[in-house]
């Protein structure tokens, strides 16, 4: 039976945002710790992103951080994991899919939504197999699944897709269903 090992998260970079997305991120990184899941992101010490990778670190997970050498000063590496820098975002983003089993989406802005896209249409192309969820608790991706409803129902993508699109409220719901997904994918 195939095991997730490794979950990849995107998200902000932000620390302006609501408390909540940050302690979001937090609850995140504790439970893929406790589960024992290593976190593959993109390296970054702030916002969300430093959230999840300072929780998954402070709960004795494995977290590996991949960063392009010119966001080294805006997104300021988390220096107490395993890091790896790169030369460009496509390294970045190639590297954080061949890393992970999964993927997670926590909130963020334009990089956060291309990063989950890109993925999404890979998926769409058949390049790959492996889960995503959306993660909020206030509805923050509700737009997001409003337009691919908006796209499926106009036809340009496949009903069967739906079943690629997870909205889970919280960090165990999301794990729970990329679990089970992995399952279904790979049988």
């Amino acid at each position: 039976m195939p095991k997730l090992k490794s979950i990849c998260v995107y998200c902000g970079s932000s620390n302006e945002v609501k408390p909540a997305y940050i302690e979001l991120a937090r609850a995140l990184g504790r439970s893929l710790a406790q589960q024992d899941l290593k976190l593959v992101y993109g390296g970054g010490g702030v916002g969300l992103m430093g959230a999840c990778a300072r929780a998954v670190h402070e709960a004795g997970g494995e977290v590996l951080g991949i960063m392009p050498k010119f966001l080294l000063q805006k997104e300021r590496i988390f220096e107490d994991v395993e890091h790896r820098i790169v030369d460009d975002m496509h390294t970045r983003k190639q590297m954080m899919f061949d890393e992970s089993d999964a993927f997670i989406v926590l909130p963020g802005g334009i990089g956060t939504l291309e990063e989950a896209v890109e993925m999404l249409s890979w998926a769409r192309l058949g390049l790959h197999a492996k889960p995503m969820a959306f993660l909020d608790e206030d509805g923050f991706w509700s737009p997001f699944f409003e337009l691919m409803d908006h796209i499926i129902d106009g036809k340009f993508t496949p009903e069967e897709f739906r079943a690629c699109l997870v909205h889970e409220k919280t960090p165990e719901g999301a794990l729970s269903a990329l679990r089970d997904r992995v399952i279904v994918m790979d049988s």
